[in-house]
């Protein structure tokens, strides 16, 4: 008996093996009988039948793609390097095994040709500083190509450009020249505010000549707290002027030009 009940067990255990398979959250599986497609099971616990099913195990969860770095000429002929990243997940299991042979290939060339022909197109200058409008209108090409596959793009992002050097070194002149002419936009507009402020302390102290007395103090203090070994003897305004008048005498005025009578 127990010779005709081993064998049978042995099938059962066999069969349990081949028959049962579990499948993570993340996981589907697709389900062929006999060549033709039965149905996207999971997750969990399923069942096939041995000999007449197979299974073909997807994954719902984002995928991660590097695009390597792609030679590009763009719009205004410069020669450049360009990679990036793609992230895309399947969410038709059934449309991402029949409607393409190798889904994560394709998808691969796709991004690579989308990825060329968009920078072509763009100037150096739009690749630089407008990533983002690129990185949308990449996203909604092969978007639009991998639907049918079941495959749904969810991020397009450009990860490096790699510039020629004498580009570099063109772009590195037209930044310092672009600082210094804001350095000299900002030093100009520094100094005609400083023009208008004299200005307006000008009219004032010509308005109250008390201003003027309270300005020479001032300096005198400036003077003396700079020059500790130094004697300052502070002259009034006044005086000042009126020693500036003994030595200097005062102002002759101009000889009349002379008329025909004193000619004549």
């Amino acid at each position: 008996m127990l010779t005709y009940a081993l064998p049978i067990i042995i099938l059962v255990v066999l069969f349990l093996m081949n028959a049962i398979r579990i499948l993570n959250e993340y996981e589907r599986a697709v389900v062929f009988r006999l060549g033709r497609f039965l149905s996207v099971k999971g997750p969990g616990l399923i069942i096939l039948i041995p000999v007449l099913d197979k299974m073909v195990r997807t994954q719902l969860r984002i995928v991660t793609l590097d695009v390597p770095h792609q030679e590009v000429i763009t719009q205004d002929n410069v020669s450049i390097k360009v990679s990036a990243v793609v992230y895309y997940r399947i969410v038709s299991p059934q449309g991402a095994i029949l409607e393409v042979e190798d889904f994560p290939y394709a998808t691969s060339q796709l991004s690579q040709t989308t990825l060329r022909s968009v920078c072509g197109a763009a100037e150096l200058d739009e690749i630089l500083s407008q990533r983002d409008k690129l990185n949308m209108k990449i996203q909604t090409i092969i978007d639009e190509q991998t639907d049918a596959w079941g495959v749904k793009v969810t991020s397009v992002e450009i990860k490096y450009i790699d510039l020629p050097q004498e580009m570099q070194r063109a772009m590195a002149r037209q930044a310092e020249a672009e600082r210094e002419r804001r350095a000299k936009v900002i030093a100009a507009e520094g100094e005609f505010q400083a023009a208008a402020k004299l200005a307006d302390a000008a009219k004032i102290i010509s308005d109250y000549p008390a201003a003027l007395q309270l300005r020479y103090l001032q300096t005198m203090l400036q003077m003396t707290s700079q020059a500790n070994n130094s004697t300052v003897i502070p002259i009034p305004i006044d005086m000042y002027n009126v020693l500036k008048n003994a030595v200097s005498g005062p102002v002759q005025p101009a000889p009349a030009a002379p008329t025909a009578e004193d000619r004549a």
